[in-house]
Parts: structure tokens; sequence; C-alpha cells
């Protein structure tokens, strides 16, 4: 493994003006099962973040709801204060009653909250990307996005992004404020957002898979993913990578892991280089 492999992913400029590595890390699963409370074991949760960053990951994904509030708790014990370049994103509008349950709540003063604890547990006067986890059908979009441009008005925010909207909901959105991010369930196997990805591709916003790592039945012994990696010496799951990598210039993975060995694995991708006729035999796929 190179020293830096994530930087083998290129760069994408968030905004147009803030460069990280396409390939990041996703830190929802540094906690407890059902992404609640603690993780099982807190200082493998601490060498992976630190190791990420390490390997030239430099941006960092995580939610307020993630634990909840474990995750960014998590960042700032581990990383803080933080290295030049390393962009921590965060997302607010969701929350927790128990493992695995998540009620979306959009009320401006909530989402108000939201921002300024977030700030407070990462330990910073400003968030480079906050992103709205998801639309709260009961509220109107402008009053949900247009706190956050308010806030970003105010200094604490510097980008907005959204999760799991449609192209309708995105373009709504961007009618109220600039969207730099877009984070939408997307993997080799799960690809209903592919009107979204390329509406993202047209103007420029970077598109956030989530679950990037599902596989499948694709994975089985002797199919097309099964044979590119064995082609290139890697796993099925790194070859999903490369080709989300391939997919797309503003496809922005961010895989996530509790364990470091895992995490090196993943960021390895960013350093497999797929034939063109590879890319259109995996794409083929779904």
């Amino acid at each position: 493994m190179t020293e830096r492999p994530a930087a083998a992913s290129g760069e994408f400029a968030l905004g147009g003006a803030l460069p990280v590595n396409r390939l990041g890390f996703g830190a929802m699963r540094i906690t407890g099962p059902g992404v609640w409370g603690e993780p099982e074991d807190r200082d493998e949760a601490i060498r992976v973040l630190r190791r990420a960053v390490e390997l030239g990951v430099n941006l960092i994904d995580t939610a307020d709801s993630y634990g909840p509030f474990v995750s960014e708790d998590l960042i700032a014990e581990a990383l803080h204060p933080y290295p030049d370049g390393l962009v921590i994103a965060t997302k607010g509008g969701f929350t927790r009653q128990g493992p695995g349950i998540w009620q979306p709540v959009g009320r401006p003063e909530y989402l108000r909250q939201c921002v300024e604890m977030s700030l407070r547990r990462l330990k910073l006067e400003r968030i480079d990307l906050y992103q709205l986890h998801r639309i709260d059908p009961k509220v109107p979009l402008e009053d949900q996005v247009g706190v956050l441009r308010d806030m970003r008005d105010e200094g604490k925010i510097r980008y907005i992004g959204l999760s799991e909207v449609d192209v309708e909901q995105l373009e709504a959105a961007r009618r109220i404020v600039d969207i730099v991010t877009v984070q939408n369930l997307y993997n080799l196997t799960q690809r209903d957002h592919e009107p979204v990805l390329e509406h993202c591709e047209k103007h420029g916003i970077g598109f956030i898979p989530w679950f990037p790592l599902a596989t499948g039945k694709l994975a089985a012994s002797g199919g097309v993913l099964d044979d590119a990696a064995e082609r290139h010496n890697a796993t099925p799951a790194q070859i999903a990578l490369a080709w989300l990598l391939h997919r797309s210039p503003v496809m922005l993975p961010i895989p996530g892991t509790s364990k470091v060995a895992h995490l090196e694995d993943n960021v390895a991708a960013a350093t497999i280089s797929l034939a063109p006729e590879e890319v259109d035999r995996l794409s083929a796929l779904a």
C-alpha cells in the first residue's frame, strides 16, 4: 500500500473551492449496534479515525444521530486539533428513540440547535459541510433549508448538502440556497438514484453514495465482479468501490468500518485502475 492511497482517488472541490480526496470515510459504524451507543471497542474506533487520516482520507462524514452524538464525540477526541485540509461533514434532522429507530424532525428551531450542538461536539467554529439528513415532510422545505442558509450567512456553516432526495427536491432546494452535495443510497447493486447522480454530474454537485460496499449476489464465485477481483488481486468489495470512483468524477464514496484492517482494505481500492471495458461490464450488472 502506498503511503497515502486515498489520494489516488483524485480530487473533487466542494462548492468549487474546497478540495477533498474523493474516497472518504463514513463514521456511522464506529458507534454501537443499531448505530446506538458507544462502540464495542472504543480504542479501535479512535485508531480507525487516526489511521484514515494517515492514509490520506480528508473527508470524514458523520451525523449527530450516529450514537446519537457518539460519532461526533469520537471524531473530536481522535483528531482535534484537526490537521490542515481535513473536512468534517456532519448531518442533522434525525432524532433517535432507540437502536435502528430514526425519526425526521425539520423544524427550524430544532435544526438550528442541531448545528450549534454539532459545532460544540466537533470543537469547530464553522462546519465545512452540513447536510440535512432527511427532508421532514411535515415542515415546508423553505423553512428547513432556509435556516441552514441563515446559519451559513452567520458563518457557522460553509456549505450545505442534502440526503436522500430526488431531482425535483434537489432543484427545489437549490432555488433556496446553493447545494454542493447530495448523499443518497447508491452502489453497484442499487442504482435507483441514477437520475440524481446524472443531475449532480451535470451541475458539478458532489454525489456521496451511502452503503457503497453492497455487492450481494454479484460477488458470487465465477461472476463478473469475482473475475475482476481476481484479475486485480483484490476483493469484490474493493472492486465495487473502484467501480464507484470510475463511474463519475463527482462520486465521493465514504465506506465505513470499525476495524483498522478493513479500513486499509477499503482505502486501497482507490489505487485500483479499471479498464473502460471492465467498468462497462460492471455497470451492466444492475
